[in-house]
Formats: structure tokens, C-alpha cells, sequence
């Protein structure tokens, strides 16, 4: 299998400049490498425009909305004009909130706390654990795994239709998934969710590093991300989209920055007057370098060219795919089968291998940096491998009960900043490995597998 010529005529754009491209690591087997980073889906490397542009705004980082002074009125300026660049960059409605938080994880929980009474959240067990689990106070119906796009929309609208029509409802649907990189119908999904009246939020946390994300083209009610995948890795996230839910919720977090008045009562007591806008949710001293990071990012895919990029991205992940497919040993996980479009995500098990212990030689002996396990979508990944017993190889899975430790997968995951030269030692590393074994012997070490000493 060969990359397909049409991806490979294309002219593919150079990686973006990120942090830590020249780092070099130590290899067990002895010598160096330069480190090859393909673990981009966990958390992608700061660009370095990100990371100038907060070295540059350092100095001036002051105390936000209150201040008097002039790098605390600086600094409220730079972090309003971040919410207006990441609601540009997203395409928002022109009455969308938009809130800064610390993840993705964050933000649906912050949402998960905002629904109204009664709310009925549908989810499919596909989805990230953050996605799947911030809903405990509400009626969760969890959906089948689909096989087709067809099949996602289809199971939606069937249990939409079952549901009671005078409650509210959301639907809370991945945008691409986090262990197969398959990009999911979300318009379609949307128009589904809204013709049975209820609302979607859109977990875009593995999609906006890689594609555009438009609020109104997907039609969606809100959108959900991080910035540490969207290579901005200072510990913030963005919540965006309607604002009535938001507005009539109490504050995610009690304190200043949420509070517009507060004045003690006869009795004792104290009365709170909260803020209706953005702020209400944003207690405490926000997170600036972490906004102003996102919104950087934001400038510099934007900048870049999302249609490069894409391309881009499917030169490579045709290099990979086919690469794999090279190995007869390997097979790649999917629910939408080899054609489905994808971002550059890709999760697969090798046959005689436990998951863990061939991700160790990848970084010990080839100073390749991918990710084994679960992926934090313990059922997705469990269904796709139909609970197969495979050969546990000499190191166990992390965090594997007795009986299922080679229910585990390898994640290789890349971006904007990957160059070739990553892919083709990746590819050339799962070769070699799976041909001439490890050169090295591994031990399991509190639930990790390592080089033995």
C-alpha cells in the first residue's frame, strides 16, 4: 500500500515551527536521537509564535479587570481581545458567550452543571471520557458504538424520537475521535438534535488542531476545547456558544470576578448579585497567559492556512496508514472503516505484542514518543478490540484488571508541526520491531512497562 498519488502530487506546506524539535533524548540501547513527539492527540507542543508571543507579553502581565494601573489596564485589554479572537476564529453567533476554562474536561462540566431541570443528555459510548461523564446529575441515555456516519445520525434520531419532547435534551457528540482520528457527522448530528428540540454541544478538542471549526456552518448550540492540543499549553480551555443556559445557571465557581454586588443582609446572611455575562462563570484570577496563548494559536492556524495544513496532514497520515498496512501483524482500529476521513489520530495493535511493552521499545530504542492504553475511552476501545485475547508479550497494560491485559492499544497521533522524518522513523521503528523483535528486555514497574536496568 502506497501513499495515494492524489495526496502525494499536492504540494505539501513545510511543519509549523514548535517547541522542542531539536530536543534530543537518550536511547537504552546507547547514543542519541532527536525526539520524535507523535503523541500530539494527549497534548501537541507549543508552536513557537505561542510561545514568542507570551515571552514578549511577560513583562507586562498584570492583574485583570480591577487594576488602575497600566499593565493591569494592558492586560485586561490583551485577555478581552483573546475572547474576541478564539469566538472569531470559532465562527460564533454574534450573541455566543464565550468562557475560558481550564480544558475541555473543564468546560463540559461547567456545562454539565448549567442544564436545566430534568435535562436528558444523550452521548454516545463512543466518546472521550470528557465527555462521557461530566452528566451524573442528569438522564443520561448512552448510545451503541455506530459503524457508518449514516448509523450515528440514524441511532440519534431514534432515540430522540423516544424521548420526552417537553423536557430539554443535549446531545454531546466528538467532532473527530480521540482513538481513531474518524471524523463524525456533526452537521448532520446537529440537524438531527434540533428537530427533535434538543440542543448539541460539539467536543472539538481533537478537531480544531486540525480543521476549521464554524459554530453556525456546523449549526451547533456549543463548542468545547483545550488549548494545550490546539498548541497552547499553558492550561486553558474555551467553552463557547448559546448563552441562556449559561446566563440562568448559578456560577460554576463561587467568588470574585463572578459577582457584580454583594451586600450583607439583616440577618446575616449575604445577598449576591452574579454577572450575566462571560465573567459569571470566570471566578478568580483569570487565567491570562493561558487565554492569550489560545488566542495566539488561534491567529497563527489562522494565519497558516487550514486548507495547507490539511493537506498536509493527509500527506501524512497516508504515510503512515500505508506504512502499517505494510506489516501484516498490525491492525488499525476503526469504526468507519479505511475510507472514513480522518485527522491524523491512529490507534492499532500488533499481534504477539502487548501494547505497553511496544510502546516502551518505541521510545527506548527509537526515542519515539506514541501513547498505549485506553485513551480515556475505555468503552470505545474496548469495543473495538471485542475483547480478543492477544499475547500479553512481557509487560502488562497500565491500569488492566487480571484477564484483560491485552485490552490495550497503541496511539500514534501528529500535526501541524510533524515533520516527514518523524512519520518515516515511526513507520520504519513498527517494522523493525515487529520483524526482528526488541533489543532491549522490559519489566513492568508500578503499572508501567520499562526498560529492565
Amino acid at each position: 500500500m502506497s501513499v495515494p498519488t492524489a495526496v502525494a502530487a499536492r504540494t505539501v506546506c513545510a511543519p509549523l515551527p514548535v517547541l522542542g524539535r531539536d530536543v534530543t533524548v537518550p536511547l537504552v540501547t546507547g547514543g542519541e536521537v532527536t525526539y520524535a513527539a507523535l503523541d500530539y492527540a494527549a497534548s501537541a507542543p507549543a508552536l513557537q509564535r505561542v510561545w514568542d508571543d507570551v515571552a514578549a507579553y511577560a513583562p507586562y502581565y498584570g492583574s485583570v479587570h480591577r487594576g488602575a494601573g497600566y499593565l493591569s489596564q494592558l492586560s485586561t485589554d490583551l485577555f478581552e481581545n483573546a475572547r474576541g479572537t478564539v469566538a472569531e476564529f470559532l465562527d460564533c453567533r454574534p450573541d455566543d458567550q464565550l468562557v475560558f476554562t481550564r480544558s475541555t474536561t473543564d468546560s463540559l462540566n461547567l456545562l454539565a452543571r448549567a442544564l436545566p431541570a430534568g435535562c436528558q443528555v444523550f452521548v454516545f459510548e463512543t466518546e472521550h471520557h470528557a465527555a462521557l461523564l461530566p452528566w451524573k446529575d442528569a438522564r443520561v441515555t448512552c448510545l451503541d458504538a455506530p459503524r457508518t456516519p449514516r448509523q450515528a445520525v440514524e441511532t440519534l434520531e431514534r432515540a430522540l424520537a423516544d424521548r420526552d419532547p417537553h423536557g430539554p435534551a443535549l446531545v454531546c457528540v466528538t467532532g473527530a475521535s480521540n482513538v481513531t482520528g474518524e471524523l463524525w457527522p456533526v452537521r448532520e448530528l446537529a440537524a438531527a438534535a434540533h428537530a427533535h428540540g434538543a440542543r448539541i454541544v460539539l467536543d472539538a478538542a481533537q478537531l480544531a488542531p486540525h480543521h476549521p471549526v464554524s459554530v453556525r456552518e456546523l449549526d451547533v448550540d456549543w463548542v468545547a476545547f483545550s488549548g494545550h492540543k490546539l498548541y497552547a499549553p499553558f492550561g486553558s480551555g474555551v467553552l463557547a456558544g448559546r448563552a441562556d443556559w449559561l446566563v440562568a445557571a448559578d456560577p460554576y465557581l463561587a467568588g470574585g470576578g463572578a459577582s457584580r454586588k454583594v451586600s450583607r443582609r439583616e440577618d446575616g446572611g449575604v445577598d449576591v448579585e452574579w454577572h450575566e455575562s462571560a465573567a459569571r462563570h470566570e471566578a478568580g484570577s483569570p487565567n491570562v497567559i493561558g487565554a492569550y496563548a489560545v488566542a495566539s494559536a488561534c491567529k497563527a492556524l489562522t494565519e497558516a492556512g487550514f486548507d495547507g495544513l490539511v493537506v498536509r496532514e493527509e500527506y501524512l497520515i497516508a504515510k503512515v496508514r500505508a506504512g502499517l498496512a505494510e506489516v501484516p501483524q498490525v491492525r488499525v482500529l476503526s469504526l468507519f472503516g479505511d475510507d472514513a476521513p480522518r485527522v491524523g489520530v491512529i490507534s492499532f495493535v500488533v499481534e504477539g505484542w502487548n501494547s505497553s511493552h511496544f510502546a516502551a521499545a518505541l521510545s527506548a530504542e527509537y526515542g519515539i514518543g506514541v501513547r498505549d492504553g485506553l485513551f480515556c475511552a475505555h468503552p470505545l476501545v474496548r469495543t473495538l478490540l471485542g475483547g480478543d485475547a492477544r499475547s500479553q508479550g512481557e509487560c502488562g497494560a497500565p491500569e488492566a484488571a487480571p484477564g484483560e491485559k491485552s485490552l490495550n492499544a497503541i496511539r500514534v497521533s501528529f500535526g501541524a508541526g510533524t515533520p516527514d522524518e518523524h512519520v518515516e522513523r515511526f513507520v520504519n521503528a513498527v517494522r523493525e520491531l515487529v520483524t526482528e523483535g526488541a533489543r532491549w528486555q522490559y519489566r513492568t514497574q508500578d503499572g508501567r512497562c520499562v526498560p529492565a536496568v
